[in-house]
Parts: structure tokens; sequence; C-alpha cells
């Protein structure tokens, strides 16, 4: 049990940096003992560029199949027991640890900051500040991908420091948990001190500003059925008159829209993970596998359902035909989004993987994408949910403004504007927001959150029952690993919805329990 706390104890260490662009270059080495630590402003951001890292680090390996594979808008080339809905207590990203490493981080972060500015003299009130705020923003988001998968987990809000540490914890439940989230997000918004930018772009899309801090609080209360504040949140983006607010990007053109995947660290950008091709003196620097992840030949991992490949198709063919062919009005749809040969039902990610020009993949030396958490587009049809939900499509005011949001996003996607009206009714709305959210966001990790979030609302008339009406047959309709049967007789289960504690979890801590499902 104790190589547990050790772990946590190594991950919290801070690294030895030397400039804030070393976030790009960081590798888990060099720790400092604990007595050597917390003795100056850089010292702090050493533990702030470990937590940006340790979540960087867990792309692959838990954002991208945990907020995909069950949805199933996204499949492996080869089924796994994710995609299949067949969950084992020993698979690997069933293990919270990625998260508990960046919460540690985070929470040295927090317990720390004062002692070292004691020992810096120049470690303003400001610089302290900012950084408590990247540090809750992290340990939020962390703890928001705990809850969703797992619902309830251990709260671990202070850094393992000492054998004297109590490390055993029991779980906490996801109403706790939320709690926490918004205490931890409300305190950073309050200080007043997260930055509208920082001094480089990469900083400002790859650090939390308080941009990010916004639009994490709405995605939270949307989650938790707080409608009116994830309004307001949202808000604080979209109606910001602040030269520094991301804003939408609205050009209908494909070369405008790439321009989010392709450099990256677009104006629309709120939070994205950072890579870089190409190092400061011109020689590589750092890649990743997502180009090749999402490549559709015989060796790649990920592809597109063919049900979503063929509604990507439609569009597709709909804007060549008014636009008698002129490629650059695709946008979003083929060698935006996704792209596919000619009457193909299975594609690939071209956001990941797409170049410099319309047609022609990244060179290998350029497999370095960001991978996006949030931006502006997402913000609005968080909006324009909520908008719907608070008034249970009651609300015409608030339908048209919902509708309004969705023909806005899909006027700059050279698709038609939807038909309905502010009198269509809650179940035609929330259809058409799922199905933006999912064209619009494929592979970026949030399908398989989208259509569980819609399944845990609640009619308080008892007459709409969103599981039977979204949920399941929106994952009967993508997901093609799992039988229709297997998906219904799991899903009907909520208990299935979240995932097991890890076997070693459970072996090593006698005061968790396992989600009855897995039992």
């Amino acid at each position: 049990m104790k190589s547990v706390k050790t772990i946590i104890i190594a991950t919290a260490a801070v690294f030895t940096l030397t400039a804030c662009n070393d976030y790009l270059d960081i590798m888990p080495e060099n720790a400092l003992p604990q007595e050597e630590m917390w003795q100056s402003k850089s010292d702090v951001e050493s533990a702030l560029f470990a937590g940006y890292y340790n979540l960087r680090s867990c792309i692959t390996s838990h954002l991208i199949p945990l907020g995909e594979l069950r949805a199933g808008c996204v499949k492996r080339r080869s089924g796994g027991n994710l995609d299949k809905l067949d969950v084992k207590i020993t698979d690997s990203y069933v293990d919270w640890k990625v998260f508990y490493k960046i919460i540690a981080d985070a929470n040295g972060v927090i317990a720390n900051v004062e002692k070292a500015q004691s020992n810096d003299a120049t470690y303003t009130d400001e610089e302290l500040n900012s950084h408590l705020c990247e540090a809750y923003f992290l340990r939020a988001l962390s703890y928001f991908y705990i809850v969703r998968n797992w619902r309830d987990a251990p709260l671990v809000l202070a850094p393992y420091e000492t054998d004297a540490a109590e490390y055993l914890l029991p779980q906490s439940s996801e109403s706790e948990l939320i709690a926490q989230i918004k205490a931890d997000l409300k305190t950073a918004i309050d200080l007043g001190a997260a930055k509208e930018e920082f001094d480089t772009t990469w900083e400002t899309k790859g650090r939390a500003t308080v941009w990010a801090l916004y639009a994490l609080m709405a995605d939270v209360c949307l989650w938790n059925q707080d409608f009116d504040d994830a309004v307001k949140y949202a808000d604080m983006i979209l109606e910001s008159s602040s030269p520094y607010a991301p804003r939408f990007m609205s050009t209908a053109t494909h070369g405008s829209w790439f321009q989010i995947f392709n450099p990256g660290n677009s104006v629309e950008s709120i939070f994205e993970i950072q890579y870089s091709g190409i190092k400061y003196d011109g020689t590589s620097f750092q890649l990743n596998d997502l180009p090749l992840l999402f490549y559709n030949d015989n060796t790649t991992t990920y592809m597109l359902s063919e049900n979503l490949t063929r509604e990507f198709n439609s569009d597709a063919t709909e804007i060549f035909n008014r636009f008698n062919g002129e490629q650059d009005m695709y946008v979003r749809t083929r060698f935006g989004g996704y792209y596919a040969a000619e009457n193909s039902v299975t594609g690939y990610v071209w956001k990941y993987l797409g170049g410099s020009t319309i047609s022609e993949p990244r060179t290998s030396n350029y497999y370095d994408p960001n991978f996006i958490i949030y931006r502006v587009s997402e913000v609005m049809l968080m909006k324009a949910e909520a908008l719907i939900m608070r008034g249970m499509g009651q609300v015409i005011e608030d339908n048209e403004k919902a509708i309004e949001i969705i023909n806005t996003i899909r006027r700059r996607t050279n698709v038609l504007d939807v038909t309905a009206t502010g009198a269509s009714g809650i179940v035609e709305l929330l259809e058409l927001v799922i199905t933006e959210r999912i064209m619009e966001h494929v592979a970026e990790g949030k399908a398989w959150y989208d259509l569980l979030r819609v399944g845990r609302y609640t009619d308080p008339t008892g007459s709409l029952n969103f599981i039977n009406t979204f949920f399941i047959p929106k994952v009967i309709n993508y997901n093609e690993t799992a039988s229709e049967n297997k998906i219904k007789s799991t899903l009907l289960d909520k208990n299935a919805w979240y995932l097991p504690v890890h076997q070693q979890e459970i072996e090593r801590n006698p005061n968790l329990v396992q989600n009855p499902y897995y039992e």
C-alpha cells in the first residue's frame, strides 16, 4: 500500500525547469527532494507545468478512448472491451491514477505557494494568485474527468508530503465531488487574478486563463443540470467585450475553419494541450501520434463509424452540389473534420491529419497537432442546450436563441439552417444540439460525455424519458462494436454508465467500494 503513496509523492515533486516554454519539453526527471522544494516562484511554475505535462500524457490512454469509444462515433479498427461496453476491472483505462497525478501537482501548488513566496522576495501576490488559479483549474478539470467516468471517487485536497498523511481514503459521492469542483472554480474566479492572456500565444491557449475557468464552470453546471448558471458562465465568454476574449471564427471557408487545428491556438481556442514540431533552434521538437491514430489504413487505431461517416458524406455532397464542387466550402466536412473516399462508409479524422493544403496530409515532421479541450463553438452549444433544458423546451424565446446558435455554427460550416422553430418542442430541439455537437467536435473526446449527460436529464413531469429517447438510441445508432441487445441491457443499468474501480486500487485500499455493476 505504501507504494501508492510513494508514487503520488514522486508525482507531486517539482521538476527542474528554467523557463515557461520548458513545459513543451518537460520530462519527468530530476525531481527535487521535498526539503528543497518551494524555494521560489519558479518552483511553483515547475509544479504547474508538471500538471500540464501529466494531463498531456493521458490524451491517448484516457481522454480519447474514455470520451469517444462507448458512444461509438469513433471506433477502433479492432474493437476492445470499452467499445463493446464490456469493461473489465483490470483494463488499463479504468485506472484513475493518471488523473490523481495531476491532482497531486495541483495540491502541491495550492498548499505551498505561500511557502515559496516567503522564500522569494520577487514573488508578488499577483503572480501567486495567478498560479493558484491555474492549480485550481487543473484540480477541477481532473476531478471533472473522474466524476464523469467513475461517479464516486476519493477526494484528495492536500499533498502527500509526509508519512503521517492519510491516503487510504474512501470514495466521496458525485455530489460532493461536483461541489468541490465548483468551489475550486469559484475560488479561482473570485481571486480575480486569472489571466486573460499570457506573454505568448501558446501559453494563452495552453495554460488556464479566466476563459478556461468560465468554460469549465459552464460545462460542470450543464452536467449538474444548473442550467441558469451554465448560461451565465457561457456568456462570460460569449458576451465579453474584452479584446482578449476568444471569439467564434465565423468565416465559412475551409481555410479559416481549419486554422483551429492546423496550426492550432486559433482565436476560437480556449484551452488546448500543446505540442510543437519545431524547437527554437529549428530542430525537431515534440511530436505525437494523433495523425497516425486516426489515419484510415490497415494499421490505424481509430476511424469514424459507418453511420457518422454517412452523415458527414451527406453534408459534403449537399455542399459540393450547392457550391459547384468548390472544395474550400467543405469546412468541417470532407478535408475538415473527416475524410472518406468517394462513397466510402468508413472515414478518418482529417482535423489531426490535415496538412497545409486542403487535401494533403501532414508530413511526419509536423505530427504535432494540439488536443483541444475547449473552444468557443462548444461553449455556444453548451449555452444552446442549457437554454432549451431550463424551460424543458417550453420557453419560445430561449428556444429561438438556441436555434440561432445552432444555425450560426451551421452557417460557418456551409450546411443549411435547421427548420425548427421556437415552438418545435424539446425532443426536436435537443436532437439538433446533440447532432451539432457530434459533428462539430468529432474525435475531440466529447461524444460519450455529451450522450451520457443528456441521458442523465430528468423531466419534472415524468412524460419524457431521456434514456430511451436520446441516450440509448444514439449509442445504438453509432456504436457498431456492441450489439443492440448488449447496448440496451447495459445502459438500462445506471451503474453501468460508470467505470469500475481498478482491481489494484481495490486491493490496495480496503476503504474503496466497487461499483455494484462490476461485482
